[in-house]
């Protein structure tokens, strides 16, 4: 018989085992995408960021910026000057997740071949290694 874990609480979230967790954290259609993005630029601000996202409203960035923020993968730092600035960057927790994101690219970049029908070369595949 299958033995389910204890339900575990922290800050909020409830969960069972570890993966759990972590897909509270940085599940969702936008927030691994926002993550990689900072990523990318190291620090962004609103408007940068919502521009690189496409079709993500204004609200829901918003909202998701919030979340990220709260679960300490993101740092907010806002400077007091006209007209205000507000900027985004990675906090060394979200930092950590980019190899994580990185290792899905490729294998979504791998997938996308599958799908086609196609074979990926020995050099697509190097070059896909080294992304």
């Amino acid at each position: 018989m299958i033995r389910l874990c204890d339900e575990k609480e922290v800050e909020g979230k409830k969960y069972r085992c570890f993966f759990e967790l972590t897909l509270q954290v940085i599940g969702g259609k936008w927030k691994p995408i926002i993550l990689y993005h900072l990523s990318q630029e190291k620090v962004m601000r609103f408007g940068a960021l919502k521009k690189t996202m496409g079709n993500i409203t204004q609200r829901m960035l918003t909202k998701q910026l919030r979340e990220l923020e709260a679960d300490k993968l993101v740092l907010r730092t806002a400077y007091n000057e006209m007209p205000p600035r507000v900027e985004y960057s990675l906090t060394e927790l979200g930092e950590e997740l980019i190899p994580i994101f990185m290792q899905m690219k490729k294998w979504g970049i791998k997938y996308e071949y599958s799908l086609a029908g196609e074979q990926i070369t020995g050099e697509q595949y190097e070059a896909v290694e080294d992304l």
